[in-house]
């Protein structure tokens, strides 16, 4: 797949997806857009990556929409596809991609995550900063409401009276507030970032992979349904993991004292 505008590795179960664009901080282009799809669609098919990483080369995370990489007749074209999506109901995929693939994602924020950035991060199961992190829904100082589900997935993190003050007047907050209203789960030296994530990426990518499918599913179906919807769901999910071969793995392991391996059947 193309590599210009981002890099890939695999490596123990865990994919890397690089947004690289550092000198544009990297902003979205809608060749980044399509490349970030593609990563994403190969990771949810792969049957070797069991685990994802996402962050951004240099200083930024990514900065958003890259207003630059619009020309006027880009602006025209722009406002006629946005009129088609909403006629049409096509909506952005990476969100969509994110909560559908039944493997865990880890954002590692390294810097500046605003806009359709904070979107991409709070797609993720799991966000985990630097101090060197900055979010922002800026989107209404940019003339626009919320993109890429950024208030669905928003509101849920850190509920509706906080998503309205962070939407409505667009401001920038730290790390350190990201931690304490529940947007992000830890906050770690710049220098560290990528060790510390990796080591959890790794650590989860050695989990069953149906088991851990289920439990994302799960997670998210909670949002939405009633407890007796949901414990039948629930059951369903059970019902299945207990015909897998990595069910008898889990228990056997246990009994023999030793670290399961998985084989995601």
């Amino acid at each position: 797949m193309p590599d210009q505008h981002l890099l890939f590795d695999l490596s123990k179960g865990v994919a890397t997806i690089t947004l690289n664009r550092p000198e544009r901080l990297n902003a979205f282009t809608g060749q980044m857009h399509r490349e970030l799809v593609e990563a994403l669609v190969r990771c949810r098919d792969d049957s070797q990556v069991r685990c994802l990483m996402i962050t951004g080369a240099g200083r930024g995370f990514c900065a958003g929409q890259d207003v630059k990489d619009r020309s006027a007749a880009g602006e025209t074209d722009n406002r006629a596809a946005s009129v088609g999506r909403i006629l049409n109901r096509q909506f952005d995929l990476f969100p969509d991609i994110m909560r559908q693939m039944a493997k865990p994602i880890i954002a590692a924020v390294n810097g500046a995550a605003v806009g359709q950035g904070l979107s991409l991060a709070i797609a993720a199961d799991i966000i985990i900063a630097s101090t060197t992190a900055r979010f922002g829904a800026v989107w209404p100082l940019r003339g626009i409401p919320p993109e890429s589900a950024g208030a669905y997935n928003l509101v849920r993190m850190v509920g509706p009276q906080r998503a309205c003050e962070l939407i409505f007047t667009g401001r920038i907050i730290e790390a350190a507030e990201a931690k304490e209203i529940g947007l992000v789960v830890r906050v770690v030296p710049a220098e560290q970032l990528m060790a510390i994530t990796k080591e959890l990426a790794t650590s989860i990518a050695k989990g069953a992979p149906v088991a851990l499918g289920i439990a994302k599913r799960q997670i998210y179906q909670a949002w939405t349904m009633d407890m007796p919807t949901f414990r039948e769901f629930e059951s369903y999910g059970l019902d299945y993991s207990f015909k897998t071969e990595d069910r008898e793995e889990g228990i056997r392991s246990f009994l023999e004292k030793r670290e399961p391996k998985f084989k995601g059947r």
